[in-house]
């Protein structure tokens, strides 16, 4: 698909710049929904299936995912390519953006500021995780838990504080 015109803004925004697309890629980053019915199912705002299978289709088009190929009754699986992990910094900033200017619940929010509050290196050793995810790179060694275990630390601690206030 050629971008409307030369403006890397424009190219960036014609894949990217609708809601769905976003959070279909916030949840195969964060949630590690990898098959359809997952990410049908999954969706916190509720994407309906036709929209789901048109923001798959758009994003393994533009190279932000692959498509695995699944013999007869087999459910197909979905990886993030090394453009589509190079957007986590973009869904980081909106992140952060929406920290600071929209409200949310502390659990929802926490992960957000914990990656703000870990700072650049810590969305870079998310984007290693990631590789090693989706592009079967080898995995780099943690003194103590990874990335997105702390992340999941980090939000089974705030439902927990929530339940209890």
């Amino acid at each position: 698909m050629e971008p409307r015109s030369g403006c890397p803004i424009n190219a960036a925004v014609e894949v990217l710049g609708d809601r769905w697309s976003l959070l279909v890629l916030r949840d195969v980053m964060f949630g590690d929904r990898r098959y359809f019915r997952a990410l049908l199912t999954g969706s916190m705002e509720g994407i309906a299936s036709n929209i789901l299978a048109d923001r798959l289709v758009r994003l393994v088009e533009a190279g932000i995912l692959t498509r695995g190929t699944a013999a007869r009754g087999q459910r197909a699986r979905y990886s993030l390519t090394e453009s589509g992990i190079q957007t986590l910094p973009i869904i980081y900033a909106l992140g952060s953006w929406g920290l600071d200017w929209r409200p949310g619940s502390d659990e929802l929010r926490i992960r957000q500021q914990l990656m703000r509050d870990e700072g650049p290196a810590f969305v870079e050793e998310l984007m290693d995780e990631l590789r090693v995810r989706h592009l079967d790179a080898p995995p780099k060694p943690y003194d103590g838990p990874g990335p997105f275990e702390r992340l999941d630390a980090a939000r089974a601690a705030a439902a927990e504080q929530e339940h209890v206030d």
